[in-house]
């Protein structure tokens, strides 16, 4: 791990923590649809003592939940309300999300790859490089009902050592891909982003939500997606001073994403209908448990969980 190598986050000029410390969130009033899905306006802390805690992802068979420690280099998971390491060293992973067998694939900013972890989580390379050329440092990652997976690939895991290993871009640019593991084809989705981040599919698949996290960008962004491919960009919400880091929809349609220190809801139309405070910078959530209502929120030092009258698209 690293923890002898950085300050705590609010204190270290490398950490998102540092830079938004003193950052104020400002007030939204929740419509009556989003207030009916909150039970309780309440986190419980399942774990602190991350350094930027990434990625959470739900293992339905395993009834498990796991979640990236970036700069320690090591996963953890919560199992049963106990927290124990899940993998160390992790590679730098980030994003998490499981395939339609159940499999872990996570986004490896060191190894510059996505990985699968199996049932018994053996761990192998599904992908890790464009034409011969390495990937930046794959962040975000989700998986289509037809198998294929979508991944965006910025290079914050190859700009210092705190979420990576300094490197060097191999191509000219930060896209988004889509990878067949059926063909072993990889295809390019968009290159107009600059730092793509976060990416999440509607939960008919119609729509995938993608976040750009370039200087003075900070949006997140839907596409219609018609055969396989995506076009019709429109903006969902600028979050300037803070920025869209991770999120997913609900099963009505609903996209929940990290917004600074809280968690913004918006409706299909795009409208924003809720807000829920975090007592920390928040950078992704997922939604859990049984049968899915539990939303759990990856902030900066700390794992949360809320139980909601919603559950998440995947428990279709």
């Amino acid at each position: 791990m690293n923890t002898y190598k950085f300050l705590p986050p609010d204190q270290e000029p490398k950490n998102a923590a540092f830079r938004y410390k003193n950052v104020k969130m400002e007030p939204v009033e929740n419509s009556n649809l989003f207030n009916s899905y909150i039970k309780k306006n309440i986190f419980k802390k399942e774990f602190t003592g991350t350094l930027w805690g990434e990625g959470p992802c739900y293992i339905n068979q395993k009834d498990i939940l796991v979640w990236s420690d970036i700069p320690n280099n090591r996963m953890m998971k919560l199992d049963k309300g106990t927290v124990t390491e899940f993998l160390n060293p992790s590679n730098y992973c980030n994003g998490n999300t499981t395939d339609n067998y159940g499999n872990l694939i996570s986004c490896s900013h060191g190894g510059r790859c996505v990985y699968k972890a199996d049932s018994d989580f053996n761990l192998s390379v599904l992908v890790d490089n464009f034409n011969g050329n390495k990937f930046n440092s794959p962040n975000d990652i989700c998986v289509k009902s037809d198998g294929t997976i979508w991944f965006t690939d910025p290079p914050y895991g190859i700009l210092s050592d705190y979420e990576g290993y300094p490197g060097e871009k191999e191509y000219a640019g930060c896209y988004v891909f889509r990878y067949n593991p059926k063909n072993d084809k990889l295809d390019v989705i968009t290159k107009e982003l600059n730092k793509p981040n976060g990416i999440a599919f509607s939960n008919d698949e119609k729509k995938i939500y993608i976040s750009d996290t370039g200087e003075n960008i900070k949006c997140l962004f839907v596409y219609d997606v018609i055969d396989n491919k995506i076009q019709n960009k429109n903006l969902v919400y600028d979050f300037k001073p803070f920025f869209s880091d991770g999120f997913r929809c609900d099963k009505d349609g609903n996209i929940w994403t990290s917004a600074g220190k809280a968690i913004k809801c918006f409706n299909s139309k795009n409208e924003l209908i809720g807000q829920i405070l975090v007592p920390e910078l928040v950078s992704n959530l997922e939604f859990g448990g049984k049968e899915g209502n539990i939303l759990y929120v990856t902030a900066t030092t700390s794992l949360y969980s809320m139980e909601l009258n919603q559950t998440g698209a995947k428990y279709l």
